[in-house]
């Protein structure tokens, strides 16, 4: 897993809403920086809320002279990573998309996963996601949109914060003990109030994930939306990612929904590799 990331933005600092969890960024800080680092920055100018940006963008959100983002503009666009369109705004190229694909925990992991993703959305016609940890995020790489509407529209890429979601409630709990400390310290973002943000309560959350091998997340990011996880394990039996389903909110609905979501994550660390270690005393493996 990724080290401790951050200190994160506290609850005067969240967003005001949905939308502004699907990737925010700030603009990058000028001053003395590698060659390297002024590439990465250029990239790092796009996100979901701004996927065309025109040179002058690019410059200001990179903090960048408009020399400077010119030359790497021009750099990235030759090699394939940056593609201008006929109004002359820049996007993200299709040959990042192609090196970003080898990612083992995006489209191969997405690709593994996806007949169990799409047997959960037949089992419920909700939606269907698949996230995994970067740092104090959680980042969605997969989303199956269901029949419902709930307050949340997730896109692919997304971020939100561990503490706030069911998948980053099922990822956070089998982090490294030092990483849970050191994110339950906080501070902890705030959307409504019923986001987790003492400390305390999350972590004896935490502690009822793992003794479940389930986390709920009841309107955390919305008040209409509730979530059920599970994580999704690895060969070695560590855990790379988390599969949720979102419905509604209706608490009456977890105990038909747990089994399902349970199902589906065995079935995707299944696919990977994992094999349970055998139960003392029982001959089935154990799943937490």
């Amino acid at each position: 897993m990724d080290a401790y990331a951050a200190p994160r933005p506290g609850p005067s600092a969240a967003p005001a809403g949905p939308a502004a969890g699907a990737g925010r960024r700030r603009p990058a800080v000028t001053g003395a920086r590698s060659a390297p680092d002024r590439l990465l920055a250029v990239l790092a100018a796009f996100d979901h809320e701004h996927p065309a940006l025109s040179l002058t963008d690019i410059s200001r959100r990179a903090g960048l002279t408009l020399t400077t983002a010119h030359r790497l503009v021009g750099a990235l666009t030759a090699w394939g990573a940056l593609e201008r369109d006929g109004t002359g705004a820049y996007h993200v190229g299709l040959r990042l998309w192609e090196v970003a694909a080898l990612a083992p925990r995006g489209l191969a992991l997405r690709q593994v996963a996806l007949p169990y993703l799409e047997d959960l959305y037949e089992a419920t016609h909700e939606n269907v996601q698949l996230a995994v940890r970067d740092g104090a995020d959680v980042v969605y790489i997969e989303w199956l949109s269901g029949h419902s509407s709930v307050g949340v529209h997730i896109r692919v890429g997304a971020r939100w914060p561990l503490h706030a979601t069911g998948v980053g409630l099922a990822l956070l709990a089998h982090g490294e003990p030092e990483f849970q400390e050191a994110y339950c310290a906080g501070p902890l973002a705030s959307f409504t109030p019923h986001t987790l943000t003492d400390p305390a309560r999350l972590r004896r959350e935490l502690a009822e994930v793992r003794r479940t091998g389930v986390a709920v997340s009841s309107r955390q990011v919305t008040d209409d939306a509730l979530s059920v996880a599970a994580a999704i394990r690895g060969p070695d039996g560590g855990v790379l990612a988390a599969v949720s389903v979102v419905v509604p909110h209706a608490p009456s609905q977890i105990p038909e929904l747990v089994p399902a979501v349970r199902l589906a994550a065995r079935g995707i660390s299944r696919a990977l590799g994992w094999r349970p270690a055998p139960a003392a005393g029982a001959r089935g493996g154990h799943w937490a």
